[in-house]
């Protein structure tokens, strides 16, 4: 069943894909394989149709919170969608980036079949997660209501907002999703090291999010070309003068950890600094000189700053995703909303399914009200893994991975 998957998928376009995976499945004892994907907000679940499969007789629409196929694809655990068994829903998993979820209907019961349901629910995985940026079925199913211009760009420019390795775990929240103007974050791996950079354009317009589209390219040719801290920086002060000529501006913290030892660079171009939670207490804000935005020009030195993360160390980069409540300090980040995307809610919450959510309670991955002037809230954490975590299809829920590690929300 998977080789000749794996063999039909080369010249497979995603349309295809459904229909596809339902015949070769179905050879192999899996008479009805559903494919449900997740919206850009992680509100809902919605199945994917193809040439000849219509999705008719079929739930279209599936919520997240306080569902059976939610709790699977917030937990990464297979569980069973009938009581008469022989149905599961098995999560929908491209390494620790959370897809969607499959519903499998086998003709056998046994713990094989669970089996081979879970490694179906790999490959399919791998090939959505190879296929979906080609297909524009795909990107209008994921929207529940339109993308504004600048978050089209945005949200193709940046990496997956998920990524972990046997040495940090990375996670990432944009909102609100529909409607991203000058917020943007990049991350990527080079040997021992894992660079990171988050990125603030002035104003909350097209013009920002093509002025954070600049800032990002800049820095990522720079990274790539063998740029240190400054020379980052200063690659995407050089471009955006160029072409704005210091009508804009970008704020932004650059970024690199070294995972052999554990000690962070970073530099602050007039940015919020980042927040370092160690043993899950809030510790402090990791203070650095800030230089000058980019963008304007104003030739101030900039400063590159250490710390030294133990593991299980948590930093939490972040743009305005931040409140002023009585005594709690000026720029205190809301971690919880990105605890939430890394970690579901206990399973006491999600046991008995809900028509909705309970009034007041905020679902994953949004915001707790609508910032005055719709203002962009960005916010990335990475995480120094503490020990290498447990592979997924050994059984561990998805969300726990981090407490595995004794890294605690």
């Amino acid at each position: 069943m998977l080789g000749d998957l794996i063999a039909a998928s080369h010249l497979m376009s995603m349309e295809e894909l459904p229909d596809a995976v339902s015949e070769r499945a179905a050879a192999a004892g899996f008479p009805e394989v559903l494919i449900y994907l997740l919206d850009l907000q992680g509100r809902v679940l919605r199945l994917v149709t193809g040439e000849s499969f219509s999705g008719e007789g079929h739930d279209r629409e599936l919520r997240v919170e306080g569902t059976v196929p939610g709790r699977c694809y917030q937990y990464g655990q297979v569980l069973a969608a009938a009581p008469e068994g022989g149905q599961w829903w098995v999560p929908l998993m491209d390494g620790t980036e959370r897809l969607g979820v499959l519903r499998v209907t086998s003709v056998h019961t046994d713990e094989q079949a669970r089996e081979d349901a879970a490694s179906l629910s790999g490959l399919v995985a791998l090939l959505v997660a190879t296929k979906r940026n080609f297909s524009d079925a795909i990107a209008r199913l994921t929207r529940v209501e339109p993308l504004n211009i600048a978050a089209e760009m945005q949200w193709h420019l940046m990496p997956p907002n998920t990524y972990t390795d046997r040495r940090v775990m990375i996670a990432a929240s944009m909102e609100p999703a529909y409607q991203v103007s000058g917020d943007a974050y990049d991350y990527a791996t080079d040997g021992p090291n894992v660079h990171l950079s988050i990125f603030d354009a002035m104003g909350h317009d097209l013009a920002a999010g093509l002025t954070a589209h600049l800032a990002i390219g800049a820095c990522r040719n720079a990274r790539r070309q063998g740029a240190d801290l400054k020379g980052k920086g200063e690659a995407v002060e050089a471009a955006l003068l160029e072409q704005y000529d210091r009508a804009r501006y970008a704020t932004g913290i650059l970024a690199t950890l070294d995972t052999r030892t554990g000690v962070m660079s970073w530099i602050n171009r007039g940015h919020p600094p980042p927040v370092i939670i160690r043993g899950g207490r809030w510790r402090a804000h990791l203070q650095c000189p800030p230089a000058h935005p980019m963008g304007t020009g104003l030739g101030l030195e900039t400063t590159v700053c250490t710390e030294k993360l133990e593991p299980g160390d948590r930093v939490v980069f972040y743009t305005d995703w931040h409140h002023r409540g009585p005594g709690r300090g000026r720029h205190r980040v809301r971690t919880g909303a990105l605890h939430r995307i890394h970690h579901p809610p206990p399973r006491r919450r999600a046991a008995r399914p809900r028509d909705s959510a309970p009034s007041g309670q905020r679902r994953p991955g949004t915001s707790r009200r609508p910032a005055p002037g719709r203002r962009d809230r960005t916010a990335v954490r990475v995480d120094r893994a503490a020990c290498r975590p447990r592979p997924l299809w050994e059984g561990r829920p998805a969300g726990r991975i981090a407490r595995a590690c004794r890294i605690r929300p």
